[in-house]
């Protein structure tokens, strides 16, 4: 495994629709696995291929949620081949969004609280799923990702312009 470059803003390429992947191979299996190396030691919960410069339909989520405050987080890494939102709920939910090609911006998104999702997994088995929460939040912000569209893209023109010029401070430090 390999913790992989990610890509950030502006780079064109976050702006691509990535390609869907033909076959779960030995090839998808690695990128899934150097995705998840860099999606730690990033400190991130999901990571779409394109934000390490792979043009292909792959997403690794992995909340790392706490089974009580007292315990470290469980690592439960999983692989989105192909994922497509089917439906999701008239019901928005909003979360304080970031993104790992932005770092260390947030603002606070609006997003249908529930979605039922298709995938493939890391053997080419179809899955389908109707996901609510943080999966949810996080399933719908990794698609855009494979779409072209940035969490940013969801905020009005004022805050966005807030958050590129406060990132710009911070890269020139």
């Amino acid at each position: 495994m390999a913790v992989l470059p990610i890509v950030e803003i502006p780079d064109p390429r976050l702006r691509l629709v990535s390609r869907a992947v033909d076959a779960v191979d030995d090839e998808i299996r690695t990128l899934v696995a150097d995705m998840t190396e860099t999606m730690y030691a990033a400190h991130g919960i999901g990571l779409a291929a394109i934000q390490v410069g792979v043009d292909r339909r792959v997403v690794v989520i992995d909340l790392q949620e706490q089974e009580s405050e007292d315990s470290e987080p469980v690592r439960n890494p999983r692989a989105y081949i192909n994922p497509e939102v089917l439906s999701e709920s008239e019901e928005l939910s909003a979360y304080n969004e970031g993104c790992l090609s932005i770092p260390e911006q947030y603002a606070e998104v609006k997003r249908p609280a529930r979605c039922r999702v298709r995938w493939l997994d890391e053997q080419g088995e179809t899955h389908e799923e109707e996901l609510d929460g943080l999966l949810a939040t996080c399933m719908q912000h990794e698609i855009d990702h494979l779409d072209g569209i940035l969490f940013i893209d969801h905020v009005s023109k004022l805050k966005r312009d807030m958050l590129l010029k406060k990132l710009a401070k911070q890269r020139r430090g």
